[in-house]
């Protein structure tokens, strides 16, 4: 009777050993990321509310997916520069100036500002179905024709800045489930040509993003069924107060949204 009681406290014992390796070797490799989230507020995580008390306009949130990624592996060193409204040039003039060359994980969102879907978005919201389809129009012609050019000078920065680091950029969700089930707000039009142009902007954004040598991270799919109008519980703001929440993800969308694609990119 003695004998198995011996086997199981070796095995016990090797199974405990295992475990405080494996531990000890995932916190050393915690402790050796240094962080930088730039971006726009997709990354800032407005719409998030828990806002950081000295990020003013930036609205940066302690619900972004940057900032509960940090929170659950303790990177060595963090900085959080993501701003609201933040375009190409944004980052290059104001946020670009975080990275280190041991800078080793970087993560960003950015674009839409540029092709002004915000502007889009409020003529599909306010003006007739012919309105909203010239605006859609309009946003992804920039998209297609001027945004790769400004997208390559901000990848190419980063790389030249961080030549080391592991780059994310993520990806823009659909807004609507098409065909969903809403009662009130924009038709199944405005609907499917608003998600057309979000497909338009992450395939401008996931071919630079390949050219750079970079990850992207496509969060559509984590969306489906939780975008406005969807059957599941939303993840996306609709027309809201404070106004520059609106289309937006919800605290929900950065946790089960973002945050489970940025960490397996």
């Amino acid at each position: 009777m003695l004998r198995p009681a011996r086997v199981l406290s070796v095995a016990a014992i090797a199974a405990g050993l295992t475990m405080t390796t494996l531990f000890t070797a995932s916190a050393a490799n915690a402790a050796g990321v240094n962080y930088v989230a730039l971006g726009d507020s997709y990354s800032a995580g407005v719409g998030a509310d828990g806002y950081l008390g000295d990020s003013g306009s930036c609205k940066r949130s302690t619900n972004a997916y940057a900032y509960l990624w940090k929170n659950a592996h303790k990177p060595s060193s963090f900085a959080f520069v993501a701003c609201s409204g933040a375009r190409t040039g944004d980052v290059l003039n104001s946020q670009i100036s975080a990275l280190k060359s041991s800078t080793t994980l970087v993560s960003l969102s950015v674009g839409g500002n540029d092709a002004g879907f915000a502007d889009t978005m409020k003529t599909c919201v306010l003006g007739s179905d012919s309105d909203c389809l010239n605006a859609v129009s309009t946003a992804k012609s920039y998209a297609v024709n001027t945004l790769p050019g400004q997208l390559d000078r901000v990848y190419s920065a980063i790389k030249s800045k961080s030549p080391n680091a592991h780059v994310v950029v993520m990806g823009y969700p659909h807004l609507y489930k098409v065909g969903g089930d809403c009662l009130f707000g924009i038709g199944d039009t405005k609907r499917a040509a608003i998600n057309a142009a979000a497909d338009a902007l992450d395939g401008v954004i996931a071919k630079r993003v390949a050219n750079a040598g970079f990850t992207f991270g496509d969060v559509r799919s984590a969306f489906t069924d939780h975008e406005i109008c969807g059957s599941l519980s939303t993840w996306l703001h609709s027309t809201t107060l404070p106004i520059d929440e609106s289309y937006h993800p919800t605290s929900a969308g950065q946790a089960s949204g973002y945050l489970p694609v940025f960490s397996r990119s």
